[in-house]
């Protein structure tokens, strides 16, 4: 599926300096609505490694009110969290009713990295699919809008930020073993995030997939969406 999509989808640097700014002026607007009418939103982020996650976020978040907002980045559970079920320490951030909530990577990692890493059995992972729908079910019945962007990039995009960020003194920092060896293990990760768009994508909670090889056009499209998944519940 993944495959089939087109990642060169571009926008000129006059037309994303005209969209952007029109469409976060939107959402600061939205947010106060939300607030007002006590609605809960959860904003999911996957993707690649170097898709432009943090940049997109940047964008969503960067003309918000930071009371109505909160950012929870994850990678894999640590002490506590170990001990408990594998959503529990998603349930703790979950946005509450008039707020927005970030994820930076979320609970769709136990059939990304832990499927393709070994860390879950085929068993855990497997049964996965149907508990995170049912888990996005009870968020949904509370009235929680749901958007989650799968960031695609192709291949050979990605080694190309790979490598500008190995040059780069200020960014080195993001690059690590790990990135080279999830790379090594592309096609396997293909057929996870495949596989997660066709088992959770439902009508309460559906994905969108973002080309993003250019981040212009990735952001403008993130918070276009954002925008537009918001104002249809708020309409409703």
């Amino acid at each position: 599926m993944l495959e089939k999509v087109s990642t060169s989808k571009k926008i000129s640097s006059r037309e994303y300096e005209e969209q952007l700014p029109r469409e976060q002026v939107r959402l600061r607007e939205l947010e106060f609505q939300i607030y007002k009418r006590q609605v809960p939103v959860l904003c999911v982020f996957e993707g690649w490694d170097a898709a432009g996650k943090g940049g997109a976020i940047k964008r969503v978040s960067e003309m918000l009110d930071p009371r109505g907002y909160t950012v929870s980045s994850y990678a894999a559970p640590q002490g506590e969290e170990k001990t408990h079920h594998y959503l529990w320490r998603f349930w703790r951030n979950l946005p509450r009713a008039g707020h927005l909530a970030i994820f930076d990577r979320s609970y769709y990692g136990r059939v990304l990295v832990e499927r393709v890493e070994g860390f879950a059995s085929e068993e855990q992972w497997g049964r996965a699919y149907a508990e995170i729908n049912e888990f996005e079910a009870h968020q949904h019945s509370f009235g929680m809008v749901i958007c989650k962007f799968w960031l695609h990039i192709s291949r050979e995009e990605q080694l190309r930020r790979f490598q500008d960020r190995e040059l780069d003194p200020f960014r080195s920092y993001k690059l690590t073993e790990e990135d080279w060896r999830n790379r090594e293990k592309w096609n396997a990760y293909l057929q996870a995030a495949d596989d997660m768009l066709l088992k959770t994508s439902t009508q309460y909670a559906p994905w969108t997939v973002v080309p993003a090889n250019d981040k212009r056009y990735a952001r403008v499209q993130v918070v276009k969406t954002l925008v537009s998944a918001i104002a249809e519940r708020l309409d409703s």
